[in-house]
């Protein structure tokens, strides 16, 4: 008699194979059979009607810190992920000195938006090697497996001290002494190492993140500790300033180290066809034997503004900063006062920084955010094309919008991967062959985005909802979040309902997946501000075969534990 049986679900196995339907039956956590009829089991769950596959696996996320005291790691646990891997953009917390928790802490808070002061409460510390904080986060129990890769920041920081920090050119030395962190957190467990190249990262001083002008020398001398290791992928964020210089070494690195190194991809404004450029870049590079793959998003990479946000077109302005500290309530009454209201809306502001420049102005690509929510709106849809056909302006019919709902309204202002509402962008980018799907970005820029739900919004949007646009096979969207990213970052137990695979698995109600709306809560440690996001449609979540989540709700099971690298020493 099986532990757990699944009966007559229609499976969607991870490999890319057709649909069928099927029993899948589970012993000891294991998968030991799928497809047919199965055995009895202690227990069983009629699947009828339901799409069952495996748990989706988050591969870009920035849980850290939170890793270290939620159990749950929310908000990815309701949207159906089993599995997320931290220490991406060169950011996260180990290695670490005693007296350098408090810069990490502002690294992290710079580059990733999550408040220093609910990390600096909630880390409980204990370690300073990268081996050590492993063994930290396999000593919690929590409802999801995680992975962990080894940032650059934090090795500069350790080893270079304040000369780290400041960007400065790393000696021959320093080079080695990072290489050798790198190769022990290989060893211990790490699934690669991460670095940051692009101006978009700061630390909360504003200051270039320590590794921004990190030389050649430096990158491909780290990379050859993972071919030293024998595993684990080299990743990066760049602005890719110079497209040839950057390949350069990225292809020089890649062949020497005998390893994957991948990079983040968006489509933007100023140059919306040089995804393609760095595309042909990554062919180019593999035709000669360079393993480089880009890692694109689901959906446009955007900012969500409402006065409860940090974000929103009036944030700045004088009359706007008055009433700031009020409560929701009384700070919706206050902008209700025709005189304030008139204030806010003529007041101009030049803003130095150009994203906030364009959220004070650009309503052609501001739009409602509704339950369930549109991150693929049309043009007609923004509120600068409203106002035009209600003989309005864009400004006041943007700040009515902000008080309705109580002043919990909120408006979708896409950065990245919708130019001139170019929908099908998103499209080739993720069915390009050099391409991998991730992004989501979950437990970072906390109280302006809210990407976890990525997942949820590939498989529901992409296979069922999309209406402006082709779609994409089922089959292949699974595999995309699934054996995909399992095999390129050797997940080597999961990411397939296979016998002998990990039993971490979802059970869906296909026609009511949907991601809902995003919500504030003040949930982290100190009472710190976030958004999150909950889904329908999952009806069953399990980890190693122990149910996790029913229709939503934590069954209060805790059977994930840290995901180390095969062959570790640990």
């Amino acid at each position: 008699m099986h532990d757990l049986v699944i009966r007559n679900g229609t499976i969607v196995d991870g490999t890319g194979a057709p649909e069928r339907t099927g029993d899948i039956a589970i012993q000891d956590g294991l998968i030991v059979s799928v497809d047919g009829k199965s055995g009895r089991g202690k227990s069983e769950i009629d699947a009828d009607g339901a799409l069952v596959s495996p748990g989706w696996i988050d591969v870009h996320t920035h849980y850290d810190g939170q890793a270290t005291w939620d159990p749950l790691i929310s908000p990815s646990c309701w949207q159906g992920v089993t599995t997320v891997m931290m220490g991406n953009c060169g950011v996260g917390f180990a290695p670490v000195k005693p007296e350098s928790h408090d810069w990490l802490i502002g690294l992290m808070e710079g580059v990733e938006d999550i408040p220093g002061t609910a990390l600096a409460e909630g880390i409980p510390w204990g370690w300073e090697s990268f081996a050590e904080y492993l063994d930290a986060l396999e000593a919690q129990p929590r409802a999801v497996d995680v992975a962990a890769q080894v940032p650059h920041g934090a090795v500069r920081a350790y080893v270079m001290g304040q000369r780290g920090a400041d960007c400065e050119v790393a000696t021959a030395k320093d080079i080695e002494a990072m290489a050798a962190i790198v190769r022990d957190g290989i060893r211990a467990g790490a699934f690669g190492f991460t670095t940051s190249r692009t101006a978009l990262h700061r630390t909360i001083e504003g200051k270039p993140v320590p590794e921004m002008y990190a030389d050649a020398d430096e990158l491909i001398g780290i990379g050859r500790a993972l071919r030293e290791a024998g595993r684990g992928t080299f990743g990066l964020v760049t602005d890719f300033n110079d497209v040839g210089a950057e390949f350069g070494w990225m292809r020089k690195l890649a062949k020497q180290s005998g390893r994957p190194v991948w990079f983040l991809m968006v489509q933007n404004d100023r140059h919306p066809d040089m995804w393609r450029e760095l595309a042909d870049q990554c062919q180019s590079a593999r035709a000669d034997g360079a393993d480089i793959t880009a890692q694109v998003a689901a959906r446009p990479i955007g900012i969500l503004l409402g006065l409860e946000a940090r974000m929103h077109p009036f944030v700045t302005r004088t009359a706007y900063r008055e009433i700031a500290h009020l409560p929701i309530v009384a700070r919706v009454e206050a902008m209700r006062d025709p005189q304030r209201r008139r204030a806010i809306i003529d007041e101009h502001v030049e803003h130095r920084d150009p994203i906030g420049r364009e959220i004070a102005r650009d309503f052609h690509k501001m739009f409602p955010l509704k339950d369930p929510p549109d991150y693929e709106p049309p043009a007609e849809a923004s509120f600068a094309s409203m106002a035009a056909r209600e003989g309005r302006d864009a400004a006041e019919l943007a700040y009515d919008y902000l008080l309705s709902d109580g002043g919990r309204a909120l408006m979708f202002f896409p950065l990245f991967n919708y130019t001139s509402g170019d929908h099908e962008a998103i499209r080739e980018m993720m069915s390009h062959d050099v391409t991998m799907i991730g992004l989501g970005d979950g437990g970072a820029h906390c109280s302006v985005i809210c990407d976890a739900s990525n997942p949820t919004y590939l498989i529901s949007h992409w296979a069922r909802n999309r209406v402006r646009g082709e779609k994409l096979p089922l089959e292949w969207l699974v595999h995309q979040q699934t054996g995909r990213p399992a095999a390129y970052f050797g997940f080597h137990d999961r990411g397939t309902l296979s016998p002998g695979k990990r039993a971490d698995i979802n059970i869906i109600d296909i026609d009511a997946l949907t991601p809902r709306k995003p919500e504030i809560v003040y949930d982290l440690p100190t009472g710190g501000r976030r958004f999150i996001q909950r889904a329908d449609g999952y009806r069953t979540t399990m980890v190693a075969g122990t149910v996790t989540f029913e229709n939503g709700q934590h069954t209060g099971a805790l059977p994930g534990t840290l995901l180390r690298g095969a062959d570790s020493n640990a």
